[in-house]
């Protein structure tokens, strides 16, 4: 079900695993994100988070053996909201963002769409 405020969102999606970051692509436009782009390497990941245009962002925690919290400060820094994926629970996660919503692998649809909804405080 498609939410009116969610309509023109932009989302970032940097995951290293194919299908998972099609998966995730898929259901944010279902819940209705306008525009979902899906990186799968840190690099691209980080310059996307210095200079693209985003509402929302749901970063892997490991991708490819490379911790993303350096994605996610140059985020927070330039107030992006953002979501954790992981699939190592808390243990895995650096002390300084156990403030930031995590998704836990494996999650389904209702999953997403109440961390979505809980991060941007709509719905």
């Amino acid at each position: 079900m498609k939410t009116q405020r969610l309509e023109h969102l932009r989302v970032l999606v940097v995951e290293d695993e194919a299908l998972v970051g099609m998966l995730l692509e898929d259901m944010l436009s279902d819940i209705g994100c306008a525009h979902v782009e899906v990186l799968s390497r840190f690099s691209d990941g980080l310059l996307a988070a210095e200079t693209g245009t985003f509402d929302l962002a749901v970063l892997d925690v490991n991708l490819d053996g490379v911790p993303s919290f350096p994605i996610a400060e140059r985020l927070m820094a330039r107030n992006i909201p953002l979501v954790f994926a992981t699939g190592y629970g808390a243990g895995g996660m650096d002390p300084r963002f156990l403030n930031i919503p995590t998704l836990q692998k494996p999650f389904f649809f209702g999953d997403l769409e109440r961390i979505v909804h809980q991060t941007l405080d709509v719905g």
